[in-house]
């Protein structure tokens, strides 16, 4: 007999889904989702369930006593509370304990301790430490430093960053506003997967357009934002070259998706990119609904997908699990409609829902210069109704709403929650991933926009280093109660993978955890530092490195990258820094980089990479790594240097030479050599 879906259950009782579907687990019936059957005898259970309510009305009152009950726990608390203060303000062994703030400097810590700056100053010098009055206290002086002059110090919390403060925008707009105030808003979906798996196509069909014609090789390289219509209900879509753009916006605090559109072709299987995304979009914590895309192949076959997408704890329904999956295919249109149906379930579930009267704010998805109109940007209104003529404010840049455009083209004079519309009137280019917000006119829009400014050039000035975030981290793993320690694990082989990813989960510490945010083979790439930053990652290699590119957006974004030959090395580093404390170590200074272009045999030399030097200098004697795809194959030392016929002994970023490697003769075009220095200091 046919089972009846819960959500079909709750167009029959004019219900929501979400409410159908908790009734049922309260009744005991073993479901999951919104999507999940119930035979006869279930529903009729259901029914029954509401039927009794209607029947018994006053059921909602409150038990008697429960407020009285509350108020005598708070009395009690209250009573209690003077106690758990102790001996006051002295602290124990007779030292008098004192608050003072996050980064406290010199300067401050001794008007606390109401002594003169310059005795503090020389109690630092006696310590090792340099720091003027206008400095912070090293974090490791400021106990010892305080407990010379009998104080003892507590630390208050460090104030929230602005990033954590746009991330969690969502739960901001339901803090502010009045349930009275909230209505259902259309979810915001971003769809990703593989390159070439039908991504683009999906979001043609659906709106019967043909956007991917216009894009070069038929592969996108922007993002796109759209709008649908089906059966009545709105979605609005965010199309992305990639889970890179995805990430970058919320690495700038652009939490702007609702749902995750995982495409993946069912000829192809899931790919490097496709566990990226899946890698993506756990991290952003948001719901996920697969696409099993080009079903219509001769070569398809879908279980195969989900089979592979259980590696990567993705499993669906039909698997027994709780992730929402639909077989379409993007050219013909099949499957698309039960595709759209799931997301609106999820959506559902999701309860989304946004004040439409709100000062108006959003997010910045994309920006560029178009002749005749100048700057714009294409904006998600996420709470409020923009409207022309609006005074508009996204980071540094202020302007005022000349026009708004949706991806129709047509002209629109408002647009209200989780609406994508193309904005003109910005004064300059806002960065994609900006909040924006409305000013009360063009003045106080341009003064918010010169203060953003003044501190997003400040805060840049002094932007910490790698070593400088690393030392925030070690203490934040060695004082917090539930401390988290983040890892993206890159490694040469499946096998090495497999045995890091098992010692991993195993080292454990009271109070603190381990996350593997991300885990696959091959060289550590742009889109492990975008992740690492976005969800504040540790990037551990093993057995491979960093291109160039690669290692300068790491030092840009401030993201430690850290590479090991040896395994149990690599655990051991985890571990410390579980515990927030990590031994002396021996560091590398990339002196050059250069790229194998040719290759030939040399009398008494064997085979001679013809290289080109791209970065630093290479020198003879100096250590070189050779790297492969991202992996190293070799480890050793230049034993020759060549310009033309002369022997030299260094030659710099520009020029051709011939590089001779020590006992290693498996060169081919296309490699990397990378010379180094090793160098010992004391870690952080």
């Amino acid at each position: 007999m046919a089972k009846t879906r819960i959500y079909e259950l709750a167009r029959e009782l004019d219900l929501e889904s979400k409410e159908v579907l908790e009734r049922a687990q309260e009744l005991g019936i073993e479901v999951k989702t919104a999507s999940s059957g119930l035979d006869e005898d279930e529903v009729g259970l259901v029914r029954l369930s509401y039927q009794e309510e209607t029947a018994e009305p006053g059921t909602d009152e409150g038990t008697p006593g429960v407020e009285e009950e509350a108020a005598e726990d708070d009395a009690a608390e209250e009573d209690t509370a003077p106690e758990a203060d102790g001996e006051g303000p002295a602290g124990g062994d007779g030292l008098t304990l004192i608050e003072v703030p996050h980064d406290v400097t010199v300067a401050d810590l001794a008007e606390a301790m109401d002594k003169s700056v310059g005795p503090v100053v020389k109690a630092l010098v006696a310590m090792g430490e340099m720091a003027a009055g206008p400095q912070p206290v090293p974090v490791n002086a400021l106990d010892p430093l305080a407990e010379q002059f009998g104080y003892l110090v507590t630390v208050s919390a460090p104030p929230e960053e602005e990033e954590a403060a746009v991330i969690s925008l969502r739960a901001k707009i339901h803090d502010e506003d009045s349930a009275a105030d909230l209505e259902q808003r259309p979810p915001v979906i971003t769809v990703m997967g593989h390159v070439d798996h039908g991504k683009t196509q999906l979001l043609d069909t659906l709106r019967h357009t043909n956007v991917i014609e216009g894009e070069a090789g038929r592969i996108t390289q922007h993002i796109g934002a759209y709008r649908l219509e089906h059966n009545g209900k709105h979605f609005s879509f965010i199309d992305t070259p990639g889970h890179e753009a995805f990430t970058a916006l919320r690495a700038r605090g652009a939490n702007v998706t609702d749902i995750v559109v995982l495409v993946v072709a069912a000829d192809d299987g899931v790919m490097p990119q496709t566990a990226e995304a899946i890698s993506h979009a756990k991290a952003a914590g948001v719901p996920i609904v697969v696409a099993i895309n080009k079903i219509d192949l001769p070569n398809a076959n879908s279980q195969s997908v989900r089979a592979k997408l259980t590696e990567h704890e993705i499993v669906v329904e039909e698997l027994g699990g709780e992730v929402l999956s639909a077989e379409v295919s993007a050219l013909s249109g099949e499957g698309l409609d039960h595709l759209l149906e799931l997301i609106e379930l999820t959506a559902e579930l999701e309860d989304l829902k946004s004040n439409p009267t709100a000062n108006p704010e959003g997010v910045v998805i994309e920006s560029n210069l178009e002749k005749g109109r100048g700057p714009v940007a294409t904006v998600i209104v996420q709470r409020g109704t923009l409207k022309v003529g609006d005074s508009i404010v996204a980071g540094p840049v202020a302007g005022r709403v000349r026009a708004m455009i949706d991806d129709s083209g047509a002209q629109l004079k408002e647009a209200g929650p989780s609406t994508p519309v193309l904005v003109m009137g910005w004064d300059d280019l806002p960065n994609a991933g900006d909040r924006f917000s409305v000013a009360p006119n063009d003045k106080e829009a341009r003064s918010i926009a010169r203060a953003t400014y003044d501190e997003l050039r400040a805060r840049n000035l002094v932007v910490p280093t790698p070593q400088e975030r690393m030392a925030s981290l070690l203490e934040e793993l060695r004082t917090a109660d539930d401390a988290e320690l983040r890892l993206i694990v890159k490694a040469d082989a499946s096998g090495s993978l497999e045995a890091i990813r098992d010692k991993v989960v195993e080292i454990t510490r009271e109070g603190g955890k381990i996350t593997l945010v991300h885990s696959a083979v091959g060289g550590i790439n742009e889109s492990d530092v975008l992740l690492a930053e976005a969800s504040h990652a540790v990037v551990f290699g093993f057995n491979v490195r960093p291109d160039g590119k690669t290692r300068r957006l790491a030092e840009d974004k401030r993201v430690d990258l850290r590479t090991y030959r040896i395994i149990y090395e690599l655990l051991d580093e985890v571990e410390q820094m579980l515990v927030g404390e990590l031994a002396p170590e021996e560091v590398e200074d990339i002196l050059g980089l250069a790229e194998v272009r040719a290759t030939f045999r040399a009398p008494r030399l064997g085979t001679v990479a013809g290289s080109f030097v791209t970065e630093g200098q290479m020198a003879r004697g100096a250590k070189v790594r050779l790297v492969r795809d991202g992996v190293v194959v070799y480890d050793g030392t230049i034993a020759s240097l060549r310009r033309f016929k002369d022997d030299v002994r260094e030659v710099a970023a520009g020029f051709e030479c011939g590089i001779g490697l020590e006992n290693f003769r498996d060169i081919k075009e296309g490699d990397v050599l990378e010379s180094y220095l090793v160098r010992e200091v004391a870690r952080v």
